[in-house]
């Protein structure tokens, strides 16, 4: 079995445009170009999570309906009415 290098194009100093970058990193691996990255350290804080919840459909349609009476988006009507919700179960 022959010890085969494989060869690397180098990157291109400049791309023309964002179309030609992608082609190029389409057909070509960053594990080949490891000097041309560096490890830079970065700390991030989560300040909000989303959730997802299935509502039927009929229920959405009131929700809509009741949060732009009041002119309110309708994720906030829902977290208030699961706001009140809860705070009477408590």
């Amino acid at each position: 079995m022959q010890n085969k290098k494989k060869l690397i194009d180098p990157i291109p100093e400049e791309f023309a445009s964002y179309d030609e970058a992608a082609a190029f990193w389409d057909t070509h691996d960053t594990t080949d170009y490891p000097e041309a990255f560096k490890t830079v350290e970065v700390k991030t804080e989560l300040r909000r999570r989303h959730y997802e919840v299935e509502v039927e459909a009929t229920l959405m349609k009131v929700l809509r309906k009741r949060a732009q009476a009041k002119g309110i988006p309708t994720k906030r009507l829902v977290n208030d009415m699961l706001r009140r919700q809860i705070s009477l179960a408590a």
